[in-house]
Parts: C-alpha cells; sequence; structure tokens
C-alpha cells in the first residue's frame, strides 16, 4: 500500500486551513498554497491563518506558500479552492501535478457554467491525476481544533482509500471509505442550497417543525437528483449526504444557513455577499442544481424556490406561499 507522506493542499481558506493541520496532526509534510500574501505570511510567521481562520494555532509542520510549483513532488494533493475556481486553478497546477498522484476534491459544488462535478473538472484539466473526494458534516474551526468529526473520502480502489485516510485522518478526524464518487459530491453540492431554505426558514421565524420539514423534503430532492446522477443511496443516507445536510441546516455557523438567515430577515444578497471574505458556494450552485434537475426530469421544488429567491425572481415571501400552496401529495423520494 503506497504512503503518502507530503501533502499539497490548494487553497488556504478556513477548511483548506483545517484539512493540513489534520494532515499535519497526522504526522505528515504540509504544503499550503495560498492566493493571498498575507496568508502566507501570517501562517509562515505565527502559525495562524489571521485572515480565515482566526485563534485556532497551526502545526508548524505546515509550510505556506504562493507558488504552485512548491507543490510539486507531493505524494497527495487536496484541492480545497471554491467550485466556482476549481476549473483555472487546477489548469494552473497541472503541471506541478505527478502522473498517478491523487487529488481529493474537498470543494462542493457543480460548476455553474457546465454543470460539471469537480471529478469531471478534474478529469479534463489534469487527466494524469487519480480522482477521490473529501465530504461530510465538518466545521472548518471544529476539526482545526481537534474537534470530534466524521466525514466521507471516497475514490474507487479501496488500498488508495485506505492510505489517504491514513494521511488526512486521527482519533478526531475520522473518514470512512467509500467507492462511490458521485454520491459524495452531489451530497455535498446540494446540501447547500437547501441550507440557504434552512436560514430562510429561520430567518422568517416559521418554527422549528418548520424546520424540520424543510431538511426532510429537502433530502428527499437530493436522493432524487443524486439517483438520476448515478449516486448510491446508501451514499446519500451516510455522512456525505443526510449528515452534511443536518449539520449545515441546524447551525449559523454555515455560510450558507447564515445567508438564506440573513434573507430570512430582510437583507439583501447583495449587502450579505458583499460584508463576507469567505465564499457561499450555495449561491452559485443553486442554478446549477436547478438546471440539472431540469436536464433529467427531477422535481425539487425547494431548490427551485431558492434559486428564484438569489436571481430576484420572487421575493422570499413568494417562495414560501409557492412552496405552502403546492398541492398535497405522497410522500415519496
Amino acid at each position: 500500500m503506497a504512503e503518502y507522506q507530503s501533502i499539497g493542499v490548494i487553497g488556504a481558506g478556513a477548511w483548506g486551513t483545517a484539512l493540513a493541520q489534520s494532515a499535519a496532526q497526522a504526522g505528515r509534510k504540509v504544503t499550503l498554497w495560498a492566493y493571498e500574501a498575507e496568508v502566507v505570511e501570517a501562517i509562515n510567521a505565527q502559525n495562524e491563518n489571521t485572515v480565515f481562520l482566526p485563534g485556532a494555532p497551526l502545526n508548524p509542520a505546515i509550510t505556506a506558500s504562493s507558488d504552485p510549483a512548491d507543490l510539486s513532488g507531493c505524494d497527495a494533493v487536496l484541492m480545497v479552492a471554491p467550485a466556482q475556481h476549481a476549473r483555472s486553478i487546477l489548469t494552473q497546477f497541472a503541471p506541478h501535478i505527478a502522473q498517478g498522484v491523487p487529488v481529493l476534491l474537498c470543494a462542493k459544488g457543480f460548476e455553474r457554467e457546465s454543470l460539471a462535478l469537480m471529478t469531471d473538472v478534474l478529469r479534463e484539466t489534469v487527466p494524469h491525476a487519480v480522482p477521490a473526494v473529501l465530504s461530510g458534516p465538518s466545521f472548518a474551526i471544529d476539526v482545526a481544533k481537534g474537534l470530534p468529526t466524521a466525514v466521507t473520502l471516497a475514490c474507487e480502489d479501496p488500498e488508495m482509500g485506505e492510505a489517504l485516510m491514513e494521511a488526512v485522518g486521527s482519533p478526531t478526524f475520522r473518514p470512512y471509505w467509500s467507492s462511490d464518487l458521485v454520491g459524495a459530491e452531489v451530497g455535498g453540492s446540494i446540501k447547500n442550497v437547501l441550507a440557504i431554505a434552512a436560514g430562510i426558514v429561520e430567518g422568517r421565524e416559521l418554527g422549528k417543525s418548520a424546520h424540520a420539514a424543510l431538511i426532510a423534503r429537502g433530502f428527499a430532492e437530493m436522493t432524487r437528483l443524486g439517483l438520476a446522477l448515478g449516486a448510491q443511496r446508501e451514499t446519500l443516507t451516510g455522512l456525505c449526504g443526510l449528515g452534511d445536510l443536518v449539520l449545515t441546516c441546524s447551525s449559523p455557523q454555515s455560510r450558507n444557513m447564515s445567508c438564506g438567515l440573513a434573507l430570512g430577515q430582510g437583507q439583501t444578497l447583495d449587502a450579505v455577499l458583499g460584508a463576507r471574505k469567505a465564499v457561499t458556494e450555495g449561491v452559485a450552485t443553486a442554478p446549477a442544481v436547478v438546471a440539472l434537475a431540469k436536464q433529467h426530469n427531477v422535481e425539487m421544488p425547494i431548490c427551485a424556490a431558492v434559486d428564484a429567491v438569489l436571481a430576484g425572481r420572487m421575493s422570499v415571501d413568494q417562495a414560501i406561499t409557492a412552496l405552502l400552496t403546492r398541492p398535497f401529495g405522497p410522500e415519496t423520494y
């Protein structure tokens, strides 16, 4: 079984930094690529990402860099840059990723223009790499602080999966292997859109019953599209599907839920996004989810309502009314 001793991490936002910390805690040498010069300087000088993950001391085994060439020779690479920038960034890094190196895709979302999964984007931009996916219910600050977390690590080769789990896992960061890359990606992408809906429910003070109904019916939507795209049902009921959905819909710590919360309280989308440094993936993913649902003839009324609100085609109240006045029907998945 291969061993991955040197790990490259592309993207030094909160999640990329937390995953770099996890790999360093597992005894790996980690090179963390950051776009922002101030992030590189803070990590190397202070062992802390003061911009995106303040208050979490980092392992000195993490070296930050803004030069893609510094990831050359890494045994495995974690791609954690936002989904909508994945194609351009992977193209930039392609010459520095060796033949057969696993690239663990950690961004959650469909590419808006092409509707492609991140694994498809990787195959097109770095065809000599081996795709894998890391996804599940995990807040960056929890992982960085060593609080117990469990995620799905999906790749086709079980031996490679075992080696990758050893490379990034620990007693408090527990990856579970799956061969279902599609399921791991779909769950992590759609849950961000549904979390915006959950935030709107909270912001409009519609009650905990409505919140629970939103999660359950949202999971039905996730399952329908996931199966249409080739995911396995058991993957969607696991950590990277239902587990991630529950977490992201249940805490304003989620960027997507907090976005919906602000919308539900009457703020504009421009105001919400303009006040943030980090990307709210569900905003860009919503139109892609709706387009995929239409393409595969899958009914996804909650995701469609979120997309309509984000695009300005409906007000929050109009979207809520549209959902509540839908015809009664069977509880099906």
